[in-house]
């Protein structure tokens, strides 16, 4: 098949970007650790420069008025990510540098099993108050004990004259931090010059991108692209590429390493995959958000019905993040109460229309086999049983289904635990929500049951979505997928305290919003989230939050809370 000039040009210019990218990667190896610390403070300082028109130009590419209630998740999952990303690798190299373990100073506790569990969140005293009720841990692996987790934190970071090659990071098109983090990672973790490869939606931000990375693009270490599928295969076949990171769909990852149509099922047979070097993957799936009964107040049910909708609806429901299910106790008294203030939630968010490409006809497969399902502002709810499509099909859109399971108490909790396990597809996150008397009522079986949820985020009253944007956590699918069998992807990202090997991470928040925390005994000044679809202070709360973020201060603090407690 013949090519364009244009096209032509474009291979060429790909072509010296790898090429430049191996010098660049050369370069870095020798780069001393110090150095390293610095081009990332730099990187940071760089970001500052371009907050505005980042969070402004992602919103702009979702059809969002800047000025929007929805513009404030642009602030938090674009330039805010970035900076807590860029601060935390820094402060890692800078340990390294010293002679000190990036663990160092961290928290060290106990989880079912033999874990580890290793205390990321709070880890200061602005961190406390910030977060306050809130808290995050990193779970190692059964039988990894303490020394060596302090003593093998850095993964390559602090390895001066390793060569990682070149990577290729096919960019996620849904949230605009995820390239850079992804970026970010390789360079640190595996000293692995990357060529980011935009996805289509965000092409706009292209100059934004390579002006907040230009302390990397100088060195050498980092290339930004754009261009449609055809790039992206490209590269993927390109003989200086070393290595493939992608975020997206796991029908994406498939095609890249087994082809399509007939040829993969060829080579699938005969374990030839058409990639030839390694990939790793952050690739979605459906998401359980595991309610545990209990005797809840009128507003314990409007608020929960309110935090699960929004974990759905947030980016319009574009989130491979997204709880998608939500799973009931056939036996909980209040179980119809609790799916009127759902439908009751769905009805009254904001309006906000669906931008990804292709939702209107993942919108419609929803509703052609679901011909009970309700429609509420343009929005699904539907109930769904094991082995339904909505168990093995992410939706990626405003599309929420619920079913229930038998048993109260820790009975129900394991057979809801086993249901994730078992009848959903994918194992990147799950969120379960519980009363904290209800967790003490049941004791160890709550724990051994987080502990045997086999997902790569675990969030307790909270949204797994709290773990991305965490620079000390880890983001990835549960261990164990392969090429083969692909599930929610291989390996993690993120992970600012460069932990080696870790299993997963634990976010726990509180079960209610101040004031109402408190009035009921829980420890917690934390107002509604910002994060919620119905905050009506989320914009101004993500510009504050970038704001400290871009130079952490109490000062700059008392801002961020007085935006969140407008909420």
């Amino acid at each position: 098949m013949s090519v364009t000039d244009a096209q032509a040009t474009t291979e060429r210019e790909l072509d010296q970007a790898v090429d430049e990218l191996k010098v660049g990667a050369e370069r870095w190896a020798q780069l001393p650790v110090a150095d390293r610390a610095a081009l990332f403070r730099r990187v940071h300082a760089a970001v500052v420069e371009v907050a505005h028109e980042w969070a402004t130009t992602a919103a702009r590419a979702k059809n969002i008025d800047p000025s929007a209630p929805y513009a404030g998740e642009e602030w938090m999952t674009g330039p805010y990510g970035a900076l807590e990303s860029a601060a935390a690798y820094a402060r890692s190299y800078e340990a390294l540098a010293a002679g000190r373990s990036p663990a160092e100073g961290l928290r060290v506790g106990t989880a079912p099993g033999g874990r580890v569990a290793v205390k990321v969140l709070p880890r200061s005293a602005q961190e406390w108050v910030l977060f306050n009720g809130f808290r995050a841990e990193v779970w190692m692996p059964p039988g990894v004990g303490e020394h060596q987790v302090r003593t093998e934190a850095g993964l390559g970071a602090g390895k001066v004259g390793e060569y990682g090659g070149v990577g290729l990071v096919l960019g996620a098109g849904n949230i605009s931090s995820i390239a850079p983090l992804d970026a970010f990672y390789e360079l640190v973790a595996h000293n692995r010059a990357s060529i980011v490869k935009l996805n289509p939606t965000f092409g706009a931000l292209l100059d934004v991108y390579r002006r907040a990375l230009a302390p990397l693009i100088e060195v050498g270490a980092v290339r930004v692209v754009t261009g449609d599928g055809a790039v992206g295969a490209y590269l993927t076949r390109h003989p200086g590429i070393d290595k493939v990171h992608i975020t997206g769909s796991a029908a994406t990852h498939d095609a890249i390493v087994w082809g399509t149509g007939e040829e993969a099922e060829l080579r699938r047979a005969a374990d030839d995959p058409r990639l030839t070097v390694p990939i790793t993957s952050e690739l979605g799936g459906v998401a359980p958000m595991i309610v545990v009964p209990g005797r809840w107040s009128a507003a314990d049910l409007r608020f929960q019905a309110e935090h699960l909708v929004s974990m759905r609806l947030h980016n319009a429901g574009h989130n491979c993040i997204a709880g998608q299910l939500v799973v009931l106790s056939a036996d909980w008294p209040q179980k119809d109460d609790f799916l009127a203030e759902l439908r009751a939630a769905l009805a009254r968010m904001p309006a906000r229309d669906p931008w990804y490409p292709g939702t209107a006809a993942k919108v419609a497969r929803a509703d052609d086999t679901h011909p009970d399902a309700e429609h509420l502002a343009g929005r699904i709810l539907m109930e769904v049983t094991a082995g339904d499509p909505a168990c093995s099909d992410e939706y990626f859109a405003p599309v929420l289904a619920w079913t229930q399971l038998p048993g109260t108490g820790a009975e129900f909790l394991r057979a809801a635990v086993g249901f994730a396990n078992d009848s959903l597809y994918g194992t990147l996150g799950a969120n379960v929500v519980v009363r904290p008397q209800d967790r003490r009522a049941m004791g160890a079986a709550f724990d051994d049951a987080i502990a045997d949820l086999r997902y790569g985020t675990v969030a307790i009253n909270a949204w797994t979505g709290v773990g991305f944007l965490l620079p000390g956590a880890t983001w990835g699918a549960f261990p164990g997928h392969t090429v083969a069998d692909i599930g929610s992807g291989i390996d993690v990202v993120h992970n600012g305290n460069l932990l080696s090997g870790p299993e997963r991470t634990v976010v726990t928040g509180p079960f209610r919003p101040f004031p109402r925390s408190v009035l009921h005994g829980e420890f917690s000044l934390f107002p509604k989230p910002p994060w919620f679809s119905g905050s009506r202070s989320v914009t101004d709360t993500g510009r504050q939050l970038t704001r400290y973020a871009a130079a952490p201060s109490w000062g700059r603090l008392v801002p961020v809370l007085l935006a969140a407690f407008r909420a």
